[in-house]
């Protein structure tokens, strides 16, 4: 009982500690946020595990599309698992934007993705970003801007439309093991990427 209690209170301050350090840097829509360079849209599977459409995915593809058609970012550095040969999400994201509009010329990618914090850190780290704004799910973007604030990066979120309730239970139930795992990275843990690599400069 007592492992469980403090395993719950882990949880819950965990996940009131990333919600406080990201919700007020996420924006709703193109018209209130300021511009960045670059958005950087973090990665998921096109498909769920049934085969069916993800509408994860699909609901970050088109937020993305919508701030580079605004104007509010120049480049979209699509980040996203790789590691092995028949799964690409970048390459995929790359596809979908690109189908969405996107030139081809204004999409990089980081192949070394692999999970959230590898993404953001490696933004600023390996493609030379110091602030960005980032693209995802607001449950996702909470994490993702906490890590950008405790790796002293200021970074804004812009909100993807979500999906409804009951589509994925095992996502939700996985974030709370997320976001302790984010503390954990980055007060205890001391977490680097698992690769950084040489510097890839985008754009001018």
């Amino acid at each position: 009982m007592v492992i469980l209690g403090l395993f719950s209170w882990l949880a819950w301050w965990s996940n009131e500690q990333v919600k406080e350090s990201g919700e007020s840097m996420i924006f709703t829509n193109t018209e209130s946020m300021p511009k960045s360079k670059v958005g950087l849209l973090l990665g998921t599977s096109k498909y769920t595990k049934g085969g069916r459409r993800n509408l994860f995915f699909a609901h970050r593809i088109e937020a993305a599309a919508e701030l580079y058609r605004t104007g509010k970012v120049e480049y979209l550095l699509v980040s996203g698992d790789n590691r092995k040969a028949e799964y690409n999400e970048p390459k995929e994201m790359r596809l979908a934007l690109i189908a969405a509009g996107v030139p081809d010329s204004a999409i990089v990618s980081d192949y070394a993705g692999f999970r959230t914090f590898d993404s953001v850190v490696r933004a600023k780290e390996v493609f030379g970003q110091s602030s960005f704004t980032i693209i995802s799910q607001q449950f996702h973007l909470e994490r993702a801007l906490f890590i950008a604030k405790q790796s002293e990066i200021p970074a804004i979120g812009y909100q993807a439309e979500g999906v409804p309730a009951g589509y994925a239970i095992k996502t939700e139930i996985r974030e709370y093991f997320a976001r302790i795992k984010a503390i954990l990275d980055v007060f205890i843990l001391s977490t680097s990427p698992k690769f950084l690599g040489d510097p890839v400069k985008i754009g001018r």
